[in-house]
């Protein structure tokens, strides 16, 4: 069976992370399929060589001098080459870079360097064959991955060099163009790899010890989370919780592939296992009734009056029509005998507040509308909360003991998530309480 481990940025930062990357790629021999980003920050007011390429096209945009951002970004590869007494002709790579960059060189095509020269001077620490992403990654035109051309030559490829490395992040349009992903797409294609060679386990590097139980930022030392499913996975990163780039779930959670996420900097911690539902995994793991706890704060809720709102049949759904005319996506519903509730958040509502106003008093025929801005939103997920009775009053019990208003109550169907509304002011509080209660 074959592992996919797939490199952050801060993993493959400078020649001393590629030394950790190898004792790594030593340590387990199914890790034949290595997925590398471009390297990140080495230390807090570095820069990332993906910025630092965005900003050289930018330069040559606007025709202002680039020296001295190539000089920097090459500065960073010959660092990794001399360290480590690498052979690649990095003279030769950064000349055709060079010349293609005094003739409208895209955009795509200069970023997706970073990538690509990380992943040379990898393949050749490791004594890895390069198989070039442009060659493997299809995209189509209207910029969706074509997964059955894209798994033939990934087949392909593999079958040819069993050991690689893979260049994150971009792939190649139908005429051969480069094609990037969205910025962390190198996520993306390490899943798209593991997907098409049936990984084992697809692992995914980074600068943190998996998925912890609450924000660092609000709770000192949180947890980890040692095991969750895919769909606990989404439900903590929709309320803020950044782990994965969101489309790179998809492409392994179809195929039954675990995700790890593991830390270059810590190997020995074993990091999170993403699963799917009906796991074995899940079995050994019940200890924790609560899995995760995430929030993000700023939303509004414009509640609507009426007498009898509820027996008027299309009332909802006149409103929500308008409420999508406006192109706001709508978080939450509370609905009422005479009321009901549209929650947004307060951004999204910006310098449309007025018109949609107007628009639902004139063509809803609802005249007593009242916004209520500063909620926060708090989510608590966990597999274990639908086997375990009276845990939702438990939660408002310790909420309200600490004073706290709870505004907005909403369950999922599949009794993983509870998400509750509290005033901005109450957002850190409240999390702390659940984690302290629940968790510590």
């Amino acid at each position: 069976m074959i592992k996919v481990a797939k490199f952050g940025g801060s993993s493959v930062a400078d020649s001393n992370q590629f030394k950790k990357i190898k004792n790594i790629i030593s340590s387990d021999e199914k890790r034949h399929i290595v997925v590398v980003s471009a390297g990140g920050k080495r230390f807090k007011d570095d820069n990332k060589i993906t910025d630092l390429l965005y900003l050289c096209h930018a330069h040559i945009k606007y025709k202002v001098n680039y020296d001295w951002i190539m000089a920097t970004i090459e500065s960073r590869y010959r660092e990794i080459k001399n360290s480590l007494n690498l052979s690649i002709d990095l003279d030769k790579e950064f000349d055709e870079i060079k010349k293609l960059m005094k003739s409208n060189i895209p955009e795509d095509f200069l970023v997706s360097r970073g990538e690509y020269l990380t992943a040379k001077l990898m393949a050749d620490y490791l004594g890895y064959s390069f198989i070039d992403a442009k060659d493997i990654i299809h995209f189509q035109y209207d910029g969706k991955v074509n997964m059955k051309k894209t798994k033939e030559a990934i087949i392909t490829a593999i079958d040819k060099c069993p050991k690689a490395v893979i260049p994150g992040f971009y792939g190649s349009l139908p005429n051969g163009d480069i094609k990037l992903f969205s910025r962390g797409g190198s996520d993306i294609t390490g899943s798209i790899v593991a997907n098409c060679v049936d990984a084992e386990l697809y692992e995914n590097w980074t600068d943190v010890s998996g998925i912890l139980m609450a924000d660092p930022n609000i709770i000192k030392n949180p947890k980890q989370i040692e095991i969750l499913t895919y769909n606990e996975l989404r439900e903590l990163s929709y309320m803020g919780a950044d782990v994965l780039h969101t489309d790179a779930v998809y492409p392994v959670k179809i195929a039954n592939i675990p995700i790890n996420i593991r830390n270059t900097n810590c190997p020995e911690n074993n990091g999170t296992l993403i699963v799917n539902e009906g796991s074995e995994l899940l079995e050994e793991n019940k200890k924790n009734i609560i899995t995760g706890i995430a929030g993000r704060k700023d939303f509004t809720s414009i509640s609507f009056y009426k007498d009898g709102i509820s027996n008027e049949i299309g009332a909802i759904k006149r409103v929500l029509e308008i409420f999508e005319k406006y192109g706001l996506n709508v978080e939450q519903v509370p609905t009422g005998v005479d009321t009901f509730s549209v929650v947004v958040s307060t951004k999204s509502l910006n310098g449309k507040a007025f018109e949609l106003l107007t628009d639902i008093k004139n063509y809803c025929n609802i005249e007593n509308i009242k916004f209520n801005d500063g909620i926060s939103f708090i989510s608590i997920v966990g597999r274990n909360m639908a086997k375990t009775p009276g845990i939702s009053g438990k939660i408002f019990g310790a909420v309200g003991d600490m004073g706290i208003n709870i505004k907005t109550i909403s369950q999922s169907p599949d009794e993983i998530n509870i998400i509750i509304g509290v005033d901005n002011n109450n957002f850190k509080k409240t999390i702390e309480t659940i984690y302290n209660k629940f968790i510590a």
